[in-house]
C-alpha cells in the first residue's frame, strides 16, 4: 500500500519572478542612461567634490531592492496610467534637454522622475509611496550648480575655520586665522571646498537620512530631533576632519598632513559622523526609556 504524498509548491526568490515583466524596462533604462553614467564616473563622480555620487547611487539601488517586495505587494492592481504617462513624458523632455545642453540637473534627475513615472505606471500611488524614500535619496547625487555651490560654500568654510582655530587654540596649540586660511605653528593651510563644502554638508545629510530610514523608530520625537540634529552633527564632523588634518600637519609635517587628506580624511569624516548620530540616537533612546517606558 502507497503512502499519498501532497504536492509542495516551491516559491521562487520574488526577484526571478520579476524578471520576465522588468528586465525590458531594465534594459530601456540601462541604453538610455549608460552614456550618462560613464561620463558621471569618468568626469564630475571621479573628482573629491562629487565623490559621494556613486555611494547615493548604489545605497538608494540598495533601498529599492529592499523595498521592491512590498511595492510589488502593495500596488497589485492599483496602476496610475495617465499620471505615469504624464511624468514619464516630463521626464522624456528633461532627459533630452540635460543631455543635449550638458546640464546635469536635468539629465540626472530625468532619472529620477522616469522611475517615478515607472512605479506609478506599474503599481500606482501606493507602489509610489513605498518607493518615496529611495527616490527623494537620489536627489543627494545630483550635482548642484557652480554658482549655488560657491555661494553656501564660503561661509560654511569660514564658520568651520572659526571653530578649529578656538577649540585648538583653547588647548594651547599656537593657531591663528585669516579668512579661511590656518597657521599653525610654521604651517599655513587652507580649508578647501572638499573639507568644508556644500557637497560635503549635503553627503552628510544623505547619511543621517539613510541611518534614519534604516533604524525606523516608531517614536515620532526620536525621528524629528534627530533629523533636526543632523545639520549641526555634519557640521561638527567637518570641524573633526580639519581638526584632524590640522593636528597631524602641525606634528608630522606637510606631506604627512597632505597624504591624509587624500588617503584617509574623508573615512575620519563620515565616521566621526556616524559615530555622533549613533551616539545621540543611544541618548534619544535612554531618555526615552526613562521617560516611557521599557517599549518607547
Amino acid at each position: 500500500m502507497q503512502t499519498a504524498t501532497m504536492p509542495t509548491t516551491v516559491h521562487a526568490p520574488w526577484w526571478k519572478a520579476a524578471i520576465p515583466e522588468w528586465l525590458p524596462i531594465a534594459i530601456g533604462l540601462l541604453v538610455l542612461y549608460a552614456p550618462t553614467f560613464y561620463d558621471l564616473f569618468t568626469g564630475l563622480w571621479s573628482t573629491e567634490e562629487q565623490a559621494h555620487g556613486p555611494i547615493i547611487f548604489g545605497l538608494a539601488l540598495w533601498l529599492i531592492y529592499r523595498n521592491w517586495p512590498l511595492m510589488i505587494t502593495q500596488g497589485a492592481g492599483k496602476s496610475s496610467p495617465f499620471l505615469g504617462w504624464t511624468l514619464c513624458l516630463i521626464g522624456l523632455v528633461l532627459y533630452i534637454l540635460g543631455r543635449s545642453q550638458q546640464f546635469s540637473i536635468f539629465e540626472i534627475g530625468s532619472l529620477i522622475v522616469l522611475l517615478a513615472a515607472i512605479v506609478l505606471i506599474k503599481c500606482g500611488l501606493s507602489g509610489l509611496r513605498v518607493m518615496w524614500f529611495p527616490l527623494f535619496f537620489m536627489l543627494f547625487m545630483i550635482p548642484l550648480p557652480g554658482l549655488f555651490v560657491a555661494i553656501l560654500t564660503l561661509p560654511m568654510k569660514t564658520a568651520v575655520s572659526y571653530v578649529t582655530e578656538h577649540v585648538l587654540y583653547l588647548v594651547g596649540y599656537p593657531i591663528s586665522r585669516t579668512g579661511v586660511i590656518l597657521q599653525i605653528g610654521q604651517y599655513q593651510l587652507m580649508v578647501a571646498d572638499a573639507c568644508a563644502g556644500l557637497h560635503t554638508l549635503l553627503t552628510l545629510e544623505a547619511l543621517g537620512l539613510f541611518y534614519l530610514n534604516l533604524v525606523r523608530h516608531t517614536s515620532a520625537i526620536r525621528n524629528i530631533v534627530l533629523a533636526m540634529m543632523i545639520i549641526p552633527i555634519s557640521f561638527t564632523a567637518n570641524v573633526i576632519r580639519v581638526m584632524t588634518l590640522t593636528l597631524i600637519t602641525y606634528h608630522f609635517g606637510d606631506a604627512a598632513g597632505q597624504g591624509f587628506l587624500h588617503g584617509f580624511a574623508g573615512m575620519v569624516l563620515f565616521l566621526s559622523a556616524l559615530l555622533l548620530i549613533i551616539g545621540l540616537d543611544a541618548v534619544l533612546h535612554s531618555v526615552a526609556r526613562k521617560f516611557g517606558g521599557k517599549n518607547a
